[in-house]
């Protein structure tokens, strides 16, 4: 993780729109929602995940969304990704309305200008290391920039790991194949879901780091949704969501910072129960 001394970021807790990142302010957020609502079900059973949900997502920035479970943080990055249609709002990707789009656009959108990483690492295990990360280039017919690809293969360590299967690879090297599948077609944004979900501190640190240094050295933006304060203290900020709101942010966080947020909205959120408890009971 970082070292705690690298950063002092503070919570900042607010009911409005988070604003703007620091970075890439010339050339405005790589990605912004406005309005941004999801409702599943009906009637009694109507969950509304997102809730009124304004943000700017930073250009050339690392970007960790947190909150407890139900709070909206996946719902939000799926819907960002054009991976979920929003029940009514307003998503901007790189200057592309995504909300607006048929599956067609939104399928040509995914394929050229958003890159994934899943917790499951998703690889195909009859391909080799290097076939994997041409895949989405391959299937879309796109020619491959082989000086590109060579500094991402750098990047990640895996120059001598590019003839092996997945099988032969260890979980931080398969999802570190991952990371260069993700950032080889250039997208605008990588959208990364719990991407060390399953795997040991050590593989973490690999993965986080390369994220870290894929906008640092390479100009990538990067939004990574995860529940560890250790992952979150990578990033150049970090979002809470609750309730389907985003309910603050921390601007170069620490992974001590990050555990006193949580804290504090673990907090909030039993305050709200105990209310509502009182209020239920009252009317009875």
């Amino acid at each position: 993780m970082k070292d705690d001394a690298m950063s002092t970021g503070e919570l900042t807790m607010t009911a409005t729109q988070a604003g703007a990142g620091a970075g890439g302010a010339d050339d405005g957020p790589i990605a912004t929602a406005r309005g941004l609502v999801k409702v599943y079900g009906r009637g009694q059973t109507q969950v509304r995940a997102l809730d009124e949900v304004d943000v700017d997502l930073g250009r050339g920035e690392l970007t960790a969304i947190m909150g407890p479970s139900g709070s909206g943080k996946s719902t939000l990055m799926h819907c960002l990704a054009g991976l979920d249609k929003p029940t009514d709002g307003t998503v901007v990707v790189d200057g592309e309305v995504v909300s607006a789009m048929s599956e067609r656009q939104l399928t040509r959108l995914r394929r050229t200008r958003i890159g994934f990483i899943f917790q499951a690492f998703n690889l195909v295990p009859t391909l080799t290391a290097l076939e994997n990360i041409t895949l989405p280039l391959d299937i879309a017919r796109r020619p491959v920039d082989r000086a590109y690809l060579d500094a991402v293969v750098e990047a990640v360590g895996l120059a001598d790991r590019l003839t092996h299967k997945p099988s032969e690879l260890s979980g931080g090297q398969q999802q570190r194949v991952a990371c260069a599948r993700a950032l080889v077609s250039r997208p605008s944004v990588v959208f990364a879901d719990e991407p060390t979900g399953n795997l040991d501190s050590t593989s973490s640190g690999e993965v986080l780091g390369f994220l870290r240094r894929s906008v640092d050295e390479l100009g990538q933006s990067v939004v990574m949704v995860t529940h560890d304060p250790a992952a979150a203290s990578w990033a150049h900020r970090v979002l809470f969501l609750a309730d389907g709101r985003l309910v603050g942010e921390i601007v170069d966080p620490t992974q001590s910072a990050v555990l006193d947020a949580l804290g504090e909205l673990s907090a909030r959120g039993a305050g709200r129960r105990r209310a509502a408890a009182a209020d239920a009971g009252a009317k009875r």
